[in-house]
């Protein structure tokens, strides 16, 4: 099992920046994909954001963050980070990083993870 711990999340003024990390227990024991997910609010379906795999470090994106958001990977630390830029308002949302063993990381599905971290808070104000 992975557990997993997000980190740096926190209120910007619109165009700031973020960068989050998620730390793992060890992604090597029961994954090979990392992924991103945001939710607006409770009810709020969680969407996927961008994912990693962490063998060959093959990226996926949402369209809505291409461009502006990038996910990287330091496997030494056990961590993977989300850079944030250009930041507007409608990326307000709790963000959770999620893990598992997948045949591809590029669907960005919500339903293939089992391993979810708490998630950490990022508003974006105007």
């Amino acid at each position: 099992q992975v557990r997993l711990v997000e980190s740096g999340g926190g209120s910007v003024q619109a165009g700031g920046s973020l960068r989050l990390a998620c730390v793992a227990s060890a992604y090597a024991d029961d994954s090979n994909c990392v992924g991103w997910f945001r939710q607006e609010a409770p009810g709020k379906e969680r969407v996927g954001v961008a994912s990693i795999h962490i063998h060959d470090g093959r990226r996926y994106y949402a369209d809505f963050v291409k461009g502006r958001f990038t996910i990287s990977l330091d496997i030494a630390a056990n961590t993977v980070y989300l850079q944030m830029d250009s930041l507007n308002p409608e990326d307000t949302a709790l963000y959770y990083c999620a893990a598992d063993e997948l045949a591809t990381c590029k669907w960005l599905d919500r339903y293939e993870y089992r391993y979810w971290g708490r998630g950490t808070q990022v508003t974006v104000s105007s």
